[in-house]
């Protein structure tokens, strides 16, 4: 929602990476030198035992049918269940205010009432009904949860205006971590100093759990709201059931101490972008692990992606931003460290920025890039290396001395072994293999053909080629 708008310079990563993360404070615990960050302690936030191999899908109810209702996502549960999708994130379901807004619909992050559903969408029993019928599959559904801001047009407004950040007597649109007002028409900054807010939004958001039996919340913007919130709010809902929670957010470790299982993980998504266009060589990878390894929880994952709804809209699709090598750095995000995140429409090769403010249905065409999708998702469940968290393995380079074009590794838990080989430039490449504990007898997942690895085994890779290997 903030990629426009909030778009900061991640200082350290600025210094080592050359990455611009949008969404993110601008803070020194980006410094990949400072490896004694006190933030940096084990996770102490329940975990439920569902996520530990799990993927995630995101679904733009507006956009997901012609229809753009519940009813609609319900018809095509079955597909992606087979799929591979163990999560399913709803972008906001609630009213919209349509006070200032630029077009209708409109904008599905100015809510305007956090305890209904758009009625463009359909009923609170149309959406309890989905969920059921996903949890019956074995699938969960965590909602987007706005906390930062309203719509204009919300309840709260006219019932409860000191519940708002008020500026010369006036409510304020969001204001960033600068204290800069950002321009905003359609929404108002929430003051999380009252008391009454804060007991109001958690009880908002203990009712979805309690009454909807939804499973979680993707948190927007959750670096806005204090943290001391995120803490009191957890335990809150966890007394109904256990969450699953994940932040928009990554500039802030603690969040994982406070309240969150997963947060964003913009600077492999910058990063990716940049290897793509040739800026960053694909061994500055290496330095970001090891900076995320110093400055996270033991045990944390993040959510890996080449495309989600702000991007999609804002910046580009796919293929814009990737270029050829979409695939590759798809395979790459999907078998990182970390839960792979598709968006709604990459399964049919998504080639077009949906609009964000209006009704453009996605074309679903025959689904041509089920197959690649489903190939990488099933390997995620099946084969315990890719799996997340403490539940998978650590991810080991691979020499090749190509580098800074081809990006190599395994991830190995108990027996269960990934060995993954990206050609991350446009150009071909004669790769060797060096080091020692990936060495076997694999199947090769996209061909489904045996091959042996072995210490200075050389072969070539075309440009943009990716080999999977599985043991």
């Amino acid at each position: 929602m903030y990629t426009k708008i909030f778009c900061g310079l991640l200082l350290g990563s600025l210094l080592l990476f050359s990455v611009l993360s949008c969404k993110q404070t601008p803070t020194t615990g980006n410094d990949p030198t400072n490896v004694n960050d006190s933030s940096v302690v084990q996770s102490r936030i329940p975990t439920v035992d569902w996520a530990k191999n799990a993927t995630i899908y995101e679904i733009n109810i507006r956009q997901f049918s012609p229809e753009g209702t519940f009813k609609a996502v319900e018809t095509q549960l079955t597909r992606l269940k087979e799929l591979g999708v163990d999560i399913l994130w709803f972008m906001p379901i609630h009213p919209i205010s349509k006070e200032n807004q630029r077009t209708l619909p409109g904008n599905p992050y100015a809510v305007e009432d956090y305890k209904a559903v758009n009625p463009d969408y359909g009923t609170l029993a149309d959406f309890k009904a989905l969920v059921k019928q996903a949890h019956d599959l074995g699938m969960h559904v965590i909602i987007d949860w706005v906390p930062n801001h309203t719509g204009r047009a919300h309840t709260w407004v006219k019932q409860h205006p000191d519940w708002y950040t008020q500026i010369n007597g006036k409510m304020s649109p969001p204001i960033d971590d600068q204290g800069k007002v950002t321009d905003r028409p359609d929404v108002f900054d929430l003051n999380y100093k009252n008391p009454e807010l804060r007991s109001a939004m958690m009880d908002a958001m203990q009712f979805w759990v309690r009454e909807c039996d939804i499973d979680g919340y993707r948190c927007e913007v959750a670096g806005y709201v204090p943290d001391d919130f995120w803490s009191e709010v957890r335990p809150k809902l966890d007394s109904i059931k256990t969450v699953f929670m994940l932040a928009e957010w990554e500039d802030k470790p603690e969040h994982f101490k406070e309240c969150f299982n997963m947060n964003y993980s913009w600077s492999t998504y910058q990063l990716m972008k940049l290897i793509a266009k040739g800026k960053r060589p694909a061994s500055a990878l290496d330095s970001l692990l090891a900076h995320n390894k110093e400055r996270f929880p033991r045990g944390y994952y993040q959510m890996q992606f080449t495309q989600n709804h702000d991007e999609n809209a804002w910046v580009g699709t796919p293929t814009e931003l990737f270029g050829n090598g979409v695939d590759a750095f798809t395979v790459l995000a999907f078998t990182f460290d970390g839960m792979p995140l598709v968006y709604n429409g990459m399964e049919s090769n998504l080639n077009k920025r949906l609009k964000f403010y209006e009704k453009d249905p996605i074309y679903w065409g025959n689904y041509s890039k089920t197959d690649f999708y489903k190939t990488l998702l099933t390997l995620k469940h099946r084969n315990r290396a890719l799996w997340n968290g403490l539940a998978g393995g650590s991810l080991i380079k691979i020499p090749t001395e190509k580098d800074d074009k081809v990006y190599a590794f395994y991830r190995q838990q108990e027996n269960d072994r990934v060995i993954v080989i990206v050609n991350l430039s446009p150009t071909p490449q004669t790769i060797r293999l060096n080091g020692d504990g990936f060495e076997g007898v694999y199947t090769e997942v996209f061909s489904r053909q045996p091959a042996e690895l072995r210490n200075s085994l050389t072969f070539a890779l075309k440009p943009w080629e990716y080999k999977v290997y599985t043991n």
